[in-house]
């Protein structure tokens, strides 16, 4: 096998598709990159049994063939290369990478142990690719981290007509987000659990695609499958088991007090007054008379107060919340102004854009931390 393309080509194929490598395969091959050269194109891929990656790209191949090599070695390498054309060959169980005075010679892996790469269940429809990744990167951020609780390190995709919904939680916030889609099938309906990590990483890296073709079998979950694919690259990921909480139970249908306040002044609040919050103490927030008083620290601590103008309707309320996961629903809503929904001081709150208040296409609910005085 012998062919040659531009640095800039391989090394973004190579990294795109080693991404998804395991840090600790169960197998060595597993912790392969499998190089197939085919009529002047180039297939790059990556699979752990759980998780595949393939990228097409085109290439100037003078003698096609197929080979295993590992694929973060070939990242590192392909990333520091000069910028000059690339040339990769095989001589038996040797891969030679040359570019420009720079020669590397990585030894082969046994491709003829390599597993197949699953097949992408068949096109459910599409999205553009810069809406699909901030949706993801919305919802992802609400995911649990705690791989005892699996269910939880997932996000619902639930699809239905022409709208898909995104919904995760790690038990102390919720997030929600709706947005249209173009569906091949205007009467599918079906649910999925996707890992929340593979979903997150492989959005983003599709963000740029003018269209992200999703693919998930009529079948939903009992198939195991979804798969993500734009400008030649690819993405399957097995799906969780389990059952996903009935969220929509949580987000309450009405509200006591109401607040709106400017996203960017309250995000740049949280931070400084937070200076001060030990390690799981909370943030304080104060509703009342057209402003929000935030405070933290109490006792011989140190202690730290700010106020903002807002506006409030509704009942003074005084809640606490954790301070990061408070800055993670602002920064996600991506709007100018943030709406505030509270029901009472020790039920959760649900926050939302500004400009979309009465028809929000993203919900943030937040557990408030009670307030020991």
């Amino acid at each position: 096998m012998k062919f040659r393309l531009e640095r800039d080509v391989i090394a973004d194929a190579v990294a795109w598709t080693a991404r998804t490598l395991p840090t600790r395969p169960s197998m060595p091959m597993l912790a392969g990159l499998l190089i197939e050269a085919t009529d002047q194109q180039l297939m790059l891929s990556s699979f752990d049994f759980e998780v595949s990656g393939r990228v097409l790209v085109n290439a100037d191949v003078m003698e096609p063939g197929r080979v295993l090599v590992s694929g973060r070695l070939l990242a590192d390498i392909s990333r520091l290369l000069p910028a000059a054309p690339v040339t990769i060959s095989v001589e038996g169980s040797r891969v030679e990478v040359t570019c420009g005075r720079s020669s590397f010679t990585l030894p082969t892996l046994p491709v003829d142990d390599y597993p197949s790469l699953p097949d992408m269940p068949g096109s459910s429809g599409t999205v553009p690719g810069s809406v699909f990744a901030h949706a993801v990167a919305q919802v992802a951020i609400a995911a649990g981290r705690d791989d005892t609780l699996p269910t939880l390190t997932g996000v619902r995709v639930e699809i239905l007509d022409n709208t898909i919904t995104l919904a995760a939680t790690d038990r102390y916030r919720l997030a929600v987000r709706e947005f249209p889609w173009t569906p091949a099938n205007t009467s599918l309906d079906v649910q999925a659990l996707v890992p929340a990590r593979t979903l997150a990483d492989t959005a983003k890296s599709l963000a740029g695609c003018d269209e992200v073709h999703l693919a998930l079998a009529a079948s939903g979950a009992s198939d195991g499958l979804m798969g993500f694919e734009g400008d030649g690259r690819r993405t399957t990921t097995r799906l969780l088991d389990g059952e996903f909480p009935k969220y929509r139970a949580l987000l309450p249908s009405e509200s006591a007090t109401t607040a709106t306040v400017d996203t960017a002044a309250l995000v740049e609040a949280v931070k400084r007054v937070s200076l001060v919050a030990e390690r799981n103490t909370p943030v304080r927030l104060m509703f009342a008379d057209g402003e929000v008083e935030l405070r933290a620290g109490t006792g011989d601590e140190a202690q730290a107060n700010e106020s903002l103008e807002c506006s409030v309707d509704g009942a003074a309320i005084e809640i606490a919340f954790n301070p990061q996961y408070l800055q993670d629903g602002l920064s996600a809503l991506d709007d100018a102004t943030t709406h505030l929904s509270f029901t009472t001081a020790t039920r959760p709150a649900v926050l939302t854009g500004g400009s979309q208040a009465s028809s929000p296409s993203y919900r943030y609910l937040l557990m408030p931390v009670r307030l020991s005085s």
